[in-house]
């Protein structure tokens, strides 16, 4: 496996790429049930409202739905 596809490398890369777009990614610190971190949420910097990631429920977006919302982003699809 590359370095490109660890999940910290994953991250710092969609983190970039949210800053271009004045977004943060924010990470849940808690612990789910199963001993993982927490999931995901992407922040509007400028009016610090939550633009993705809070439904059903507060970091509720995975890796995965935070790299597809950001790869649209970039295609002007959101």
């Amino acid at each position: 496996m590359s370095r490109k596809e660890f999940d910290a490398s994953r991250m710092r890369r969609m983190k970039r790429v949210a800053a271009r777009y004045g977004l943060t990614i924010m990470t849940a610190e808690k612990l789910k049930v199963l001993g993982h971190p927490g999931g995901h949420q992407v922040r509007d910097d400028e009016s610090y409202k939550i633009v993705f990631g809070h439904v059903p429920k507060p970091f509720s977006a995975s890796l995965d739905e935070i790299e597809d919302y950001l790869e649209k982003l970039e295609a002007g699809e959101e």
